[in-house]
């Protein structure tokens, strides 16, 4: 039977305090999801927000961001005080995070709050149940922020885990499964590379001799660099693959299912000199390929993955893909290229594959038709009438619609497009920096009318 889901990232969700957390609002939101018929609730990666206010540029793979730990639940902890909290005045932040601000509140607040906790038997589990990771992250914070100690560092992770677990059990037992985000690559300025630098490619200095990024091509004629630390996988094979097999290991602590970003990259990534300004000089290198695959099966058994396979691929990755038996993505902003024949219209689409409308990485429907060139929506127009869906004349419900009635099993929309807003309701615009990872949906903004709109259509399109 078809699922549905909707992808809003927790910084999106309101609260107060300035940025979603693991409030109450959370639960309500679940409890939204519940009642519309919904099975996943898509998030962006629960980690530190590292350059850019970027979830995918995190302080490690392991620790979670402490910025969304909620307040109101560290009052009834008898940690803080509402007044010690209502004296941050963020109500002009509803509708964006200013992430200074919030940062500076929850610095504050959350030392007030480890000065008074007393540890406890639960405490000393977390640490033991942990202790792979927790221990190099908290001396690694601790050396960027000497004004904080260790231990402080170890209890904010304490409370993010404590209280993200309870809010995935809350919804695991409402029947919505947590659909989560794992980069990659991890930050050159992160515990990760701190701690295990013999993982990766470094001269013997253990400085970075090459760098991640993307070939050119027609979006980027210099190609991307990224900065991030490149694997060695030669050596990561001969442990058994033991430190991704941890981080997977921990990621599925955190959600049901795991999305992984630039698949692509396990059968080959393109490396490019450290000291290069673009990637034209760049290479491709061999990845693990199914060989990693295999060894995850063997130590975590059938978890569930989603293969982000966007982009130009090769037959080698649709052959990886294949044999694990992961589902791919479609997205149907790509499909509608004048009269184009694209892998990503909806008549074409398989039943192992995720569907979305767009990802974090693309405008809301409504914002991206504004911009789609005549032709384009001539031919958007043409597909819709000749699709077997009930056609309404709102574009953002048509396709919607589209997603919901194609033979994928999975679809998963935005709710900026259930509401129907524009661009100013968009996540992240990719190689940019300034106004990213900012936008908030209102309570007030989901409507009674709203979760009609998500149900019907959810019931319409099931079977």
């Amino acid at each position: 039977m078809k699922k549905s889901g909707v992808l809003l990232p927790v910084f999106s969700l309101p609260s107060a305090y300035g940025i979603g957390c693991f409030s109450k609002e959370a639960y309500y939101f679940v409890d939204l999801l519940e009642k519309c018929g919904q099975s996943y609730w898509q998030i962006l990666p629960l980690g530190t927000i590292g350059k850019g206010n970027s979830p995918y540029l995190s302080y490690s793979s392991f620790a979670g961001c402490e910025l969304y730990i909620d307040l109101e639940q560290l009052q009834s902890d008898g940690l803080l005080s509402k007044e010690e909290c209502d004296a941050w005045d963020l109500t002009d932040q509803m509708e964006r995070v200013v992430y200074d601000d919030v940062t500076m509140m929850r610095d504050a607040l959350l030392w007030i709050a480890y000065r008074r906790f007393q540890p406890a038997s639960k405490y000393q589990r977390f640490l033991e149940n942990n202790k792979e990771w927790v221990y190099d992250y908290a001396e690694y914070r601790a050396l960027l922020e000497p004004g904080k100690d260790q231990e402080y560092f170890i209890f904010t992770q304490y409370k993010f885990l404590k209280q993200w677990l309870k809010l995935k059990n809350y919804a695991n037992e409402k029947g919505i499964k947590i659909i989560g985000d794992i980069p990659f690559y991890v930050a050159s300025d992160g515990a990760d590379f701190w701690a295990n630098q013999e993982m990766f490619q470094l001269d013997d200095n253990g400085k970075q001799v090459v760098q991640g990024g993307c070939p050119p091509d027609s979006f980027a004629v210099d190609g991307q660099l990224w900065s991030n630390p490149v694997y060695d996988w030669n050596y990561l094979k001969k442990t058994g693959y033991d430190w991704w097999i941890g981080r997977l290991k921990h990621s599925f602590l955190l959600y049901d299912v795991l999305r992984l970003d630039h698949f692509r990259a396990f059968d080959e990534y393109f490396v490019i000199p450290m000291e290069d300004k673009t990637a034209v000089n760049g290479h491709w290198e061999k990845g693990p390929g199914f060989d990693f695959f295999k060894k995850v099966k063997e130590e975590l058994g059938d978890v569930s993955l989603i293969a982000e396979d966007l982009g130009f691929l090769t037959e080698s990755v649709k052959e990886l893909q294949l044999a694990t038996g992961y589902p791919g993505m479609k997205i149907l902003e790509f499909a509608f290229g004048a009269w184009d024949d694209s892998a990503y219209l909806p008549h074409k689409y398989e039943e192992n594959c995720v569907v979305y409308t767009g990802t974090h990485d693309n405008d809301t429907v409504m914002g991206w038709y504004e911009t789609l060139p005549e032709q384009d929506r001539e031919f958007l127009q043409h597909y819709l009438e000749s699709s077997s869906i009930d056609i309404t004349g709102e574009l953002n419900i048509d396709l919607i619609s589209l997603a919901l009635g194609s033979n994928a099993d999975t679809v998963i929309i935005p709710l900026q497009d259930y509401l129907g807003f524009g661009s100013e309701a968009r996540i992240n615009v990719p190689s940019t920096v300034g106004t990213n990872w900012e936008w908030r949906v209102r309570k007030k903004d989901m409507t009674e009318k709203v979760s009609e709109t998500i149900r019907d259509l959810t019931q319409k399109y099931r079977k």
